[in-house]
């Protein structure tokens, strides 16, 4: 090999390397930070239904935990759901849009849209709810360390849960880009950790390892039918995390996180694993917290603060998480647009929404200070993440389905651990009583208000188009109200909705009687893809002898519309269309459909009221389009719902 290609070679190497360990900060904290409450919950829950730890216990429980993540991590989304991205990008929202683009190009495929719309939207509210839980578990559970260090400690776990938590919500604003590069060693160090301390247990009791096997799942649910059923509600606090695998798919693409997953997380969640089984049959008085009592005495607090880390870490990719479903929904039309902030010059994926941000912020330190333990949180985690596995596996077959008409082995594989994880979805609906109703209350409040908007906002639509007319009949509307002036100058009319005239444009006819010489008609629309090419951005056409151009933009759901530049894009590629525009000197004429009450609507009462306070949270126009506020014009019309 030549030492050009063995330099290149070389560099891939370290490019690789480094985007296996930022996978490992950003993609894993979740699901890596599990094995401080899992094994804990299954036992206190098994325990609760009368099983005894004994061995044939210990064993179906390993083994139930192991086949979860080989079944539902490694098979479904590691192996199928990755391979299946929306031009690079992954997660829920994500798959949806591609399903949506299979089903438009379908017979009836509107209808089924529709429908897949509003599953997407139930998982992604879902999805939410489970942000509320993640950070309390996680920040209890591992601060909840101090209590084997020193039992007195116990009094300071819920306050400085409270602290970190607090401090953790506070600097969000500042984005990950500043602290990002020390997420991946420290979680490397976390997951070197807990594999040692999982060894440690495996010499304990080296015959755990026969739970590899799974006809210990078996086993377990002929010994303790009714106890192992209800255990699989803990069960599946192991696979928390496996959403941000698919979701963080744009973040590091398919490969650095497939690698990190099969070559440092799986196996250290294995041996962390099978280490707690072998110390509960060594020592069955540590089924308490089974984790910390695997750790010697004297590195015990540096393990505490390194569990600390990593729970910090696992919260702020959730919160990062979360951030991002609201922009895409805002941005597909299900959830009101709220303010942007881009922490990141080089990467526009890092965003922090103040809103959600203290929301969530809110939230989570209402539920420590309510539940005030990881095991007591236990009981109202796991159903949330369950639905939205449940709901991604089913939009991810429809799209399998849609897209091939027939079956495949990966729609046949997918369905069949869906069997397993509607199982594991049964599971947790006994724990709705004692706790499960959080999460569901957080996520049926997140899914109303998202119904709620999603209709408004057609309803809307549909009562602006009736006052407008088409582009066709522009010089009618010219026409119709007697002479008009043609003044120097360019008037640049913005609408959501293409092949229309713009409400403000016919303010302006029937109020001055008078328009600018040159007029651009501008709308934009959101494909169900996150990014469209330049090339594929826009199209241009003249509209009669009026001197009148209609552009039609399209973006994709990451990206913000950018009139000004737009524009640029436009005079540059298109010089006959825009020729005599100045748009340095051109005024912007923003339509607004102001809603209001009306009886005669379709939609409830309160339905209606909770739509019109969304739209006053809505940002302002002028600043989410990025236009020259000196030089725009907004214009409002009462549009009944």
């Amino acid at each position: 090999m030549s030492p050009t290609a063995d330099g290149a070679a070389g560099r891939g190497r370290t490019t690789g390397a480094l985007a296996l360990v930022g996978a490992l900060g950003v993609v894993f904290g979740d699901i890596g930070t599990s094995p401080l409450y899992a094994a804990t919950a299954v036992v206190a829950t098994a325990r609760g239904a009368g099983a005894e730890v004994d061995r044939t216990f210990v064993y179906g429980m390993t083994s139930t935990v192991l086949w979860s993540l080989i079944l539902v991590v490694s098979i479904l989304y590691v192996r199928l759901f990755l391979r299946t991205d929306n031009d690079g990008e992954g997660g829920l929202l994500a798959l949806l849009g591609l399903l949506r683009r299979t089903l438009d190009r379908s017979h009836g495929g509107r209808r089924t849209a529709v429908v897949f719309t509003v599953l997407g939207m139930l998982g992604a509210a879902m999805f939410l709810g489970d942000s509320v839980i993640t950070p309390a578990i996680s920040v209890l559970s591992a601060v909840e360390g101090l209590e084997v260090v020193e039992p007195s400690l116990a009094r300071l776990v819920v306050p400085l849960a409270v602290v970190i938590l607090a401090g953790l919500f506070l600097v969000e604003r500042f984005g990950t880009r500043a602290i990002g590069r020390l997420f991946g060693p420290v979680m490397l160090l976390w997951f070197a950790t807990i594999a040692a301390c999982g060894v440690r247990g495996v010499l304990e009791a080296p015959e755990v390892l026969v739970s590899i096997s799974p006809h210990w799942v078996v086993l377990y649910f002929a010994d303790h039918p009714a106890a192992a059923f209800l255990s699989l509600g803990a069960v599946v606090l192991a696979v928390t995390g496996a959403e941000a695998l698919y979701a963080d798919l744009g973040h590091f693409g398919r490969r650095p996180i497939a690698r990190a997953w099969s070559l440092v997380v799986f196996p250290a969640l294995a041996v962390s694993y099978l280490g707690q089984g072998g110390h509960l049959i060594a020592s069955p008085e540590a089924a308490d917290n089974p984790f910390f009592s695997l750790v010697p005495a004297p590195v015990t607090m540096p393990v505490v603060v390194l569990a600390t880390l990593a729970t910090i870490i696992a919260s702020q990719a959730v919160v990062s998480g979360a951030f991002s479903v609201v922009h895409q929904s805002g941005r597909l039309g299900v959830l009101p647009p709220l303010r942007t902030v881009h922490t990141s010059p080089a990467n526009s994926r890092q965003i922090y929404l103040p809103a959600v941000n203290a929301l969530l912020a809110v939230a989570v330190l209402v539920v420590v200070l309510t539940f005030r333990s990881s095991a007591a949180l236990a009981s109202a985690y796991g159903i949330a993440v369950t639905l939205t596995i449940s709901i991604t596996t089913v939009v991810y077959l429809a799209h399998g389905w849609t897209s091939r008409r027939r079956l495949t082995g990966s729609v046949v594989g997918a369905g069949s651990i869906l069997v397993v994880v509607l199982v594991l979805l049964a599971a947790n609906l006994a724990k709705v009583g004692s706790g499960g109703w959080l999460p569901l209350t957080i996520g049926a409040l997140v899914f109303v208000v998202m119904a709620t908007w999603w209709t408004g906002q057609r309803h809307v639509s549909r009562g602006r188009l009736a006052l407008e007319t088409t582009v066709q009949r522009v010089e009618d509307v010219l026409e119709s109200h007697g002479s008009v002036t043609r003044t120097r100058g360019t008037a640049i009319f913005l609408s959501r909705h293409s092949g229309v005239v713009p409400l403000a444009l016919r303010s302006m006819v029937e109020q001055n009687h008078a328009l600018q010489r040159h007029v651009l008609l501008v709308s934009w629309a959101t494909a169900d893809r996150p990014v469209v090419p330049a090339p594929e951005r826009f199209d241009v056409s003249v509209v009669g002898d009026e001197g009148v151009v209609q552009v039609t933009a399209t973006y994709g759901f990451r990206e913000r519309p950018r009139v000004v530049r737009l524009l640029g894009q436009v005079q540059r590629d298109a010089p006959d269309a825009m020729r005599g525009v100045d748009l340095g000197t051109a005024t912007h004429f923003v339509s607004l459909s102001v809603p209001r009450l009306s009886p005669r609507s379709r939609m409830p009462r309160w339905a209606q009221r909770l739509f019109l306070g969304l739209y006053r949270i809505v940002p302002d126009p002028v600043e989410t389009l990025d236009l020259p506020r000196e030089r725009t014009v907004v214009l409002g019309r009462d549009v009944p719902l």
